[in-house]
């Protein structure tokens, strides 16, 4: 690239002199061509728009270089040689963070499982660096195997403050919400930033307002906010092929957006008593940060969950609807299908 650039200019220099040079250059008849001044005015040209250049530019030529030399020049060292001596654990940790911070999330993803393998699972930052390049590709993975994996991470090290944070949001994902206050609380007890102690803090208030949802606490939400109106019912066919379904059963219906993967934008936990009407609103939102607005193109799924789980198991009865919000009226749900 550098060179590229210096081509150009030194073209673009030359032109510029030749234009000047010419009339110097070009013999008249009254007067020789003076090549004494012409030689004179090419290296004015030339050697004062380097120096002025050289003085105006911001862009560090050396810097520049060296900035590649200790990223990912540095880190493609550190590959090769791990992958012909074999390393230590600290060593793969740091290629993975390297990875990270380059954007290479598969290739860091790989070097944290390595250094997991050679620490037979006993090394909690080559756990937690396998959990953030999951959550990395994909949030919902926060919700099963990065979550796992971060309560894994405790586990090995009860003190890490990022294991605590993701895992208090996959609390909250996961419909655990006195978890994730006792982990937020946790956090909240060392933390100095005062932005992050507003975020954890509204952290504990997600989790207190989806413990009064999941405890048949009605949400409030203005009369004319956003909403999604549907209607549960269950289908004859699917009654007829399963169990009778015990009468504590509980019906979670929720929203999603299917290009955006993560906690539902609402849900609420009802009685699996049919038929049932509900109308989920930003009142019943997992994170502030998702909620239920007009325009959103959602989908809506009732699911009774016969393990009384809120994550979907096999073999739970469910149906769903796409809704569009704000425009759309009382849909039918019909809980049709399993869960595989």
């Amino acid at each position: 690239m550098i060179t590229v650039f210096v081509l150009i200019a030194g073209s673009l220099a030359t032109g510029a002199a030749l234009l000047l040079l010419w009339p110097l250059l070009r013999r008249r008849e009254d007067q020789p061509a003076d090549a004494i001044a012409s030689i004179a005015v090419l290296l004015v040209v030339l050697l004062a728009g380097a120096g002025l250049y050289s003085q105006l530019t911001k862009y560090q030529w050396k810097e520049q270089a060296d900035a590649g030399n200790s990223a990912a020049a540095m880190t493609a060292k550190l590959a090769k040689r791990l992958a012909r001596d074999g390393g230590s654990v600290d060593e793969w940790v740091m290629l993975g963070r390297s990875y990270s911070e380059l954007g290479q999330v598969p290739l860091a993803l790989r070097a944290f499982q390595k250094a997991d393998q050679m620490a037979n699972g006993a090394n909690a930052e080559a756990v937690i660096g396998q959990a953030q390049a999951l959550v990395q590709q994909d949030i919902e993975e926060l919700r099963g195997r990065a979550g796992r994996m971060f309560e894994r991470a405790l586990e090995i090290d009860p003190t890490s403050r990022t294991a605590l944070f993701y895992s208090a949001f996959g609390a909250l994902g996961r419909g655990e919400p006195a978890l994730a206050r006792t982990r937020f609380n946790q956090l909240l007890a060392q933390e100095q930033d005062p932005q992050v102690r507003a975020l954890l803090e509204r952290g504990i208030a997600s989790a207190d307002e989806q413990e009064r949802r999941m405890a048949g606490e009605p949400a409030t939400a203005a009369p004319d906010a956003p909403r999604i109106a549907v209607r549960v019912t269950l289908s004859p066919e699917l009654a007829t092929r399963i169990p009778a379904i015990p009468r504590d059963a509980v019906l979670f219906v929720a929203a999603r957006d299917p290009k955006s993967p993560g906690p539902p934008f609402a849900v609420r936990k009802l009685a699996a008593n049919f038929p049932v009407e509900v109308d989920l609103t930003a009142a019943d939102a997992m994170m502030e940060s998702r909620r239920i607005s007009a325009g959103q193109q959602l989908d809506v799924v009732a699911r009774i969950a016969l393990g009384g789980t809120p994550t979907a198991s096999s073999g739970d009865p469910f149906g769903q609807v796409s809704y569009h919000v704000g425009k759309d009226g009382r849909l039918n749900i019909v809980i049709d299908r399993l869960a595989p």
